[in-house]
């Protein structure tokens, strides 16, 4: 069955971030702002997308992000992890060997790692070239999201 985001995981999204949702039927909004670097973007989950190409009664979901300059979007998110020490939840979309990061900051930051091959995430990091360490790093912590896949 996909990764659907129930109501306890979109309560908990606004108590790690610090705002409360806009909801409308199956779609969530957050508006971040932070006034120290005038930074501000939106995250939308849309927690049930259905689309041609699916079977009947199956669905995905999308998370985005709107900033000024940009737009990311996470298609079929297959699972998050948030802490609330961070301020930052990290959406994951993992198929196959590849992992898909969208990370996003309480102080309206952003990031997206994308394509990251999924046995990175457990190597010896130290062993990485320099380019890779980041999205290896950041992606690891959302490991345990998947000890249940084969």
């Amino acid at each position: 069955m996909p990764f659907s985001f129930s109501d306890t995981d979109i309560e908990r999204i606004e108590k790690i971030l610090g705002v409360t949702a806009k909801k409308v039927d199956s779609l969530a909004r957050f508006e971040l702002s932070d006034e120290d670097s005038g930074r501000r973007i939106t995250l939308e989950i849309h927690r049930m997308v259905v689309t041609p190409g699916l079977s009947d009664g199956e669905f995905t979901s999308l998370v985005s992000v709107y900033a000024p300059a940009s737009f990311l979007q996470l298609q079929g998110c297959t699972g998050f992890i948030g802490s609330e020490d961070l301020g930052e939840i990290i959406f994951v979309a993992r198929s196959g060997e590849t992992s898909n990061g969208l990370v996003v900051e309480k102080q309206a930051g952003c990031s997206l790692y994308a394509n990251v091959d999924s046995s990175l995430l457990s190597t010896d990091f130290t062993r990485l070239p320099p380019e890779l360490i980041m999205s290896s790093i950041a992606l690891s912590v959302t490991e345990s999201l998947f000890d249940d896949l084969p």
